[in-house]
């Protein structure tokens, strides 16, 4: 264990809480709010390790998140190594770089290597960095999945948008009902390892199909008919959603608190970031967004629609298992 990487479990008869981010130093400053919720939240009796899978994290920013750690919440490194699996996808990656997909980057696939790499966990729980906990996490990670593989919410923002429901049922064969989001996962890692689900998605990869959310649509066709549906109170989207009773907040896509003023609840992010390293950054990043960054961000978002209406019109299953 290097000096990064924090924790001895001080509550022997519990069993430790998993909490896995995947982030670059870009990332870096959004997750730390993030943490530091979930630390505030935290059950004083109960250990949780944070878990952080990174490729590039400069040893500042893992020196900032290195004096969050708690009595009962540690915070662990664990740097993406370069393999068969990794050369696959950034081989994927790189083709679509330069194009403004909003997943062209390896870091978003990394969430599917945790069960293969860290065997000594048979459950774990994967959060995105946009998110905000209101509860303790250590009640997502209680949930009997039975025999579920994952557990995630079903995404709100495919019924919003009805090219989103067309592309999901007709080019990926999933029920808009049963496609859910992929920021907040309680996975049964065990069940996970035995379905070789990195290598059924690298060997999907391998075709290299044009999908509107990869990472996410693969765990969704992958894992068809295994998936138990979450509560919206654990992965509530804030736009378009009222925040009574949540129990994480999710600013997904792009109506982010650290560029706009007008977010809905976006006072808990900046109640969590106070807590970390990183305000500073946070706040000299929200002061630097300017108007023709919105309006690329809207363009992007623009983007993915008109691709996903492309897609869904072409009259063909893209993933086929």
């Amino acid at each position: 264990m290097s000096i990064f990487n924090t924790g001895i479990n001080p509550f022997k008869k519990t069993k430790v809480v998993p909490v896995f981010y995947t982030i670059t130093d870009d990332y870096a400053k959004y997750a730390a709010a993030s943490i530091s919720s979930l630390m505030r939240h935290a059950n004083p009796d109960r250990y949780y390790r944070v878990i952080i899978m990174y490729d590039k994290l400069s040893l500042l920013n893992r020196w900032r998140f290195r004096n969050m750690v708690t009595r009962n919440v540690a915070i662990e490194f664990h740097k993406m190594k370069f393999n068969l699996y990794m050369q696959i996808i950034m081989h994927y990656c790189t083709k679509r770089s330069g194009s403004g997909d909003f997943f062209a980057r390896p870091v978003y696939y990394y969430r599917a290597f945790i069960a293969r790499l860290f065997l000594q966990y048979e459950k774990g729980i994967y959060v995105d960095s946009d998110t905000i906990l209101m509860d303790d996490i250590g009640k997502l990670f209680d949930v009997d999945l039975g025999e579920k593989v994952i557990a995630a919410r079903v995404d709100p923002k495919v019924a919003m948008v009805p090219e989103f429901v067309d592309y999901v049922e007709k080019a990926l064969n999933v029920p808009a009902s049963q496609y859910v989001n992929s920021g907040v996962l309680l996975m049964d890692l065990k069940k996970l390892r035995k379905l070789h689900y990195i290598t059924q998605m690298t060997d999907l990869i391998k075709e290299d199909v044009d999908l509107v959310a990869p990472d996410q649509d693969y765990l969704n066709v992958i894992l068809k008919g295994k998936i138990m549906h979450l509560d919206k109170e654990w992965n509530l989207q804030p736009e378009g959603e009222n925040p009574a009773g949540a129990k994480l907040l999710h600013f997904n896509l792009s109506k982010k608190p650290w560029y706009h003023d007008d977010v809905n609840c976006g006072e808990e992010f900046w109640r969590a970031a106070k807590h970390t390293w990183f305000y500073g950054d946070l706040m000299r990043e929200k002061e630097d967004y300017s108007e023709e960054r919105a309006e690329a961000d809207a363009e992007k978002i623009k983007a993915l629609i008109e691709k996903a209406d492309r897609l869904a019109k072409a009259g063909k299953v893209l993933i086929k298992l």
